[in-house]
């Protein structure tokens, strides 16, 4: 007999899952809060690379449309205040549509793979590093900011408001 009689029990537990191998992946959770400060977009970018990772086209695709829908409103909506006559009075406006996209997006398609990626692999799984991220995000935001600058100084010059 090779069993060793004084060894604990051994049970097979049918409610436990077993862990499957992960892919690497951005934390979900970290990917929304850093889209606090850098736009859905960011987070919702992250989302659409973890879903494709994870072999989730359906779900990747659906991420993609929160990019573009970020990106078009982070775009859209400060050259349309500096285009339009009298839009620039609908700041505070932008800032709460911002607002509600940021919301939106988090409890549509952020929290939700935040917790499938928390239901199939826990707290352990290779994860992704983010510094190319957070570097492209942040030289984004430079040239964002610079790129709307130089926008409203030739709009505002070619008006010839000083």
């Amino acid at each position: 007999m090779s069993s060793n009689p004084y060894a604990p029990p051994k049970a097979f537990v049918a409610d436990i899952p077993a862990q499957e191998a992960s892919p690497p992946l951005w934390n979900p959770n970290a990917a929304a809060n850093w889209s606090l400060l850098f736009s859905p977009a960011f987070g919702a970018f992250l989302h659409m690379k973890n879903w494709e990772a994870l072999g989730e086209p359906e779900k990747a695709a659906a991420a993609k449309v929160w990019v573009i829908v970020a990106l078009v409103l982070v775009f859209g909506l400060p050259l349309l205040s500096l285009l339009v006559p009298g839009m620039a009075g609908f700041q505070s406006i932008f800032r709460v549509l911002g607002l509600v996209l940021l919301i939106s997006w988090y409890s549509s398609s952020g929290r939700p793979q935040a917790r499938y990626v928390k239901d199939r692999f826990g707290k352990n799984y290779p994860r992704r590093g983010w510094g190319k991220p957070l570097l492209i995000a942040f030289g984004a935001a430079i040239a964002y900011a610079l790129a709307v600058g130089i926008i409203a100084f030739l709009i505002m010059s070619a008006a010839g408001i000083r």
